[in-house]
Formats: C-alpha cells, sequence, structure tokens
C-alpha cells in the first residue's frame, strides 16, 4: 500500500508508522490523518505490536494550520477526523507505543498521549498549545491530561501552555519514561519487541480493563476482571506461561 504522508513497516509482528512531513514538523493535514488512521487498522489485523513515531526533529507539531479552511470548522473536523485516529489507537486489540522524538505540540502531543505507552527521549517536550491561538485542549487532552497527572497539574498545562520537558512529563506521570537521545530507538524497539512477542490476548484484556475502569465502580470492574481473567485461564499462552515458569525457562506466547 502506498502512503505520502507517513511511512508504514512491518517485520516480526512490530508495525512501525512513522510520520513523514518533517518539512512542517510532522504537522498533521487531512491526507496525514486518513493514512494514519488507515495504516492503524492495518496494523490492528496483522501485528501483535504497534509503534507511533515521527521523522526528523519532532514527533508532531500538532494541526497544520496551512491545511485549507479546516480551522474555520473545528467540530466537524474534530468528529470526522480526529475521532476515529485516535479511537483506532485506544481500541487497538495490540499495544500502541509512542515513541516520541522530538516535540510533541497541541493536537501532536495528545495523539501521543492516546497511546498505551509513552517512551521519549531526553531532548523531546511536550506542549498544550492550544490558549496560545485562543482554543483549548482537543484531541482529546482534556480526556486524557486529568486522568494522567491529575486536575491540577492538567489545568495548568492547558491554561498556560508551558513546554514540559520528557524528563518531567516521565517524573509527573505523563509519560511512561524518558531515555537519553543516543539511545532512544534502540530502547523503543526493544520495549516494542518485548510486547510483540508476548501474550497477545493478555494484553487486549489489559487494555479493556483498564480503560474501562474510569467508567466502572468496584463491582462492574471485579466482575469484569473476573469474566477477562477466566477467557485468559483458559488459554494456550496461559498454559505456555505457566509451563515455562515451571520447567524455568522463556514463554514462548504464540499470540491470539
Amino acid at each position: 500500500m502506498r502512503y505520502d504522508t507517513i511511512r508504514y513497516d512491518f517485520a516480526d509482528g512490530l508495525a512501525v508508522i512513522t510520520l513523514e512531513r518533517p518539512e512542517v514538523m510532522n504537522a498533521l493535514n487531512a491526507a496525514m490523518r486518513a493514512e494514519l488512521t488507515g495504516a492503524l487498522a492495518r496494523a490492528s489485523t496483522e501485528a501483535r505490536a504497534v509503534v507511533l513515531t515521527g521523522s526528523g526533529r519532532a514527533f508532531c507539531a500538532g494541526q497544520d494550520l496551512n491545511d485549507g479552511s479546516a480551522i474555520e470548522d473545528l467540530e466537524t473536523l474534530l468528529r470526522t477526523e480526529y475521532d476515529p485516529m485516535l479511537r483506532a489507537i485506544t481500541e487497538a486489540p495490540v499495544p500502541v507505543i509512542a515513541a516520541v522524538n522530538g516535540a510533541a505540540a497541541g493536537a501532536g502531543a495528545n495523539l501521543a498521549l492516546a497511546a498505551d505507552v509513552v517512551i521519549a527521549t531526553h531532548s523531546a517536550a511536550f506542549l498544550q498549545a492550544f490558549t496560545r491561538i485562543g482554543l483549548m485542549p482537543d484531541a482529546g487532552g482534556t480526556w486524557t491530561l486529568p486522568r494522567q497527572v491529575g486536575l491540577a497539574r492538567a489545568m495548568g498545562m492547558a491554561l498556560f501552555a508551558e513546554k514540559i520537558s520528557a524528563e518531567d512529563a516521565a517524573r509527573i506521570g505523563l509519560i511512561w519514561e524518558a531515555v537519553p537521545d543516543a539511545d532512544f530507538e534502540a530502547h523503543w524497539r526493544t520495549r516494542a519487541m518485548q510486547l510483540a512477542q508476548g501474550p497477545t490476548a493478555a494484553y487486549r484484556a489489559v487494555k479493556e480493563a483498564l480503560r474501562a475502569s474510569f467508567g466502572n465502580d468496584l463491582g462492574a470492574q471485579l466482575a469484569l476482571e473476573a469474566r477477562l481473567q477466566g477467557a485468559l485461564g483458559r488459554s494456550a499462552d496461559c498454559r505456555e506461561g505457566v509451563a515455562a515458569f515451571l520447567e524455568k525457562r522463556p514463554p514462548r506466547f504464540a499470540g491470539a
């Protein structure tokens, strides 16, 4: 399949989707949103883990403000283009890692934060830039931020629109980890391959249960845990995991 704004690489169960508009810091235009949504859907059917990263010096600068008249009808844009793209990440049946190689601003920051795990290089930064142009956070930011860092920090990030370094983002729980630039690609590839070789059904259940927990009371969450764990306990991957533990060897998960 041919792409104009992204690159799609697939090997050994891992799909790596790279935003490929480095001349504009990988700003999101209509073509990139459509291609990214399609690539994520493709990865969900053939990969056991997905990595989303950027080319050049930025991860993603957010909405491309030169992209026609999109800014004039943001409600339609968000409903028809951003919503499917973000849901393709959060509802993917496999783990999605955002490997943030540089600046992640505005919708670009929230695109990264929609992933299951965010790994950033030390030179990366996160910026909720929206109020700088008279807007509020979108692309899921108002849902994600308070759940990851609490209301006080989320409010400060949204109101002041100040840059947060990758190291500070890891410290406050906005992302999973920040790693030195020299080690960045090798590190995220190792992390991604660990997931691509892991128990896919268990990962899918982890995603479902953790994301559902914000809307469930304790009773509903316990019932969900029981249902999901019951199915996992009957799986080939669970049998393999237990056998490997007892035999003191690495497991060989087939995925499901």
